[in-house]
């Protein structure tokens, strides 16, 4: 079982200051190196109210330098939003300086604003993602190169050269992702892994293997989970709302897991979100299995630092030696 811990950076009116939220980020990432954790998941937007985090590389870096061993993942950079050369140049150094623990996870992104305000088209996001990986592979090779009539040479050279996982929300971006990245970013939806499974087979590449069943996208633990449902559910509300109102953007209308109003009910009732006793936790853990990802995210949308290390604690206390020890 894998273990990861992934912040989104959101700071709404309602929850703790940004600046709150970015030290305690920080001293957590800390924390989960120390503890064993395997990666840390950092996600990327922009213009958003809340302040979501859009320059997942830099954070990245910086926890690099809390952290020992863990690796730092971004979950997805959004690719069609940078220079390539720059992209290249930043991920090169955020590498050299975390050690070579960054693993480059890249997708398309789908809010017409964000787009917008890099001045890109929306429509060119997967050209702009096979050129971008095309001139990683290439800069990254410490030579100089020609691209686009401009002539490039990319240095320092990045030891090694960052894997990079490729997500999206359809076959054929999991089908395209066997051709030209290193590996699929595991989706949400488990429909999507065996079009990505089947073409690596096709081309003759190593079987990825089965799809790495997820934990719940946010799991909490509590002794009274009533109590901290209490806590958490403006938060939890907040970053549905916000989804749902980035999709109605997009698509014209909710679509995906926030296609349907989301209630204080309907949100205890969800998979993706649970609040569990310790012992529940466990129970978790086992229906899940052994080729599974068991996921924190102690701090989404602007939940206040010590009550989630009040959760961080317990679990330490008695989640983590039973995972461990299994």
């Amino acid at each position: 079982m894998k273990l990861e811990i992934s912040y989104d950076m959101r700071a709404p009116d309602f929850g703790a200051p940004a600046r709150e939220i970015y030290a305690a980020a920080l001293d957590q990432a800390a924390w989960a190196d120390e503890l064993g954790f395997d990666n840390i998941g950092l996600g990327e937007h922009h213009g958003s109210s809340d302040g979501y985090n859009p320059s997942p590389l830099v954070l990245a870096a910086a926890m690099g330098a809390r952290t020992k061993r863990i690796g730092l993942r971004t979950s997805v950079l959004l690719a069609p939003l940078y220079d390539p050369i720059k992209l290249a140049e930043d991920a090169a150094v955020t590498q050299l300086a975390v050690g070579g623990r960054l693993i480059l996870g890249i997708g398309g992104g789908y809010r017409p604003s964000e787009f917008e305000s890099f001045g890109r088209r929306l429509e060119d996001r997967w050209k702009a993602i096979g050129d971008t990986i095309e001139v990683l592979r290439r800069a990254w090779t410490g030579e100089p190169f020609e691209w686009q009539g401009r002539r490039c040479h990319v240095t320092p050279k990045p030891e090694p050269a960052p894997p990079i996982l490729l997500g999206g929300g359809s076959p054929a971006a999991a089908r395209r992702a066997a051709h030209i990245a290193d590996g699929w970013f595991p989706p949400l939806d488990p429909r999507l892994w065996p079009p990505y499974r089947d073409e690596c087979r096709k081309l003759g590449m190593p079987d990825p293997g089965e799809y790495p069943t997820p934990s719940p996208i946010f799991l909490w633990i509590a002794k009274d989970p009533e109590r901290a449902w209490t806590r958490l559910m403006p938060h939890v509300l907040h970053q549905l709302r916000s989804y749902s109102e980035w999709t109605i953007e997009a698509y014209g209308r909710p679509v995906g897991p926030y296609a349907e109003a989301m209630t204080e009910e309907t949100v205890k009732q969800s998979s993706g979100y649970r609040v569990l006793t310790p012992e529940g936790a466990l129970e978790l853990a086992a229906e899940l299995g052994d080729h599974s990802v068991f996921f924190l995210n102690p701090l989404l949308a602007g939940i206040d630092p010590s009550t989630s290390w009040e959760m961080l604690r317990l679990y330490e206390r008695e989640v983590h030696p039973h995972l461990r020890a299994s």
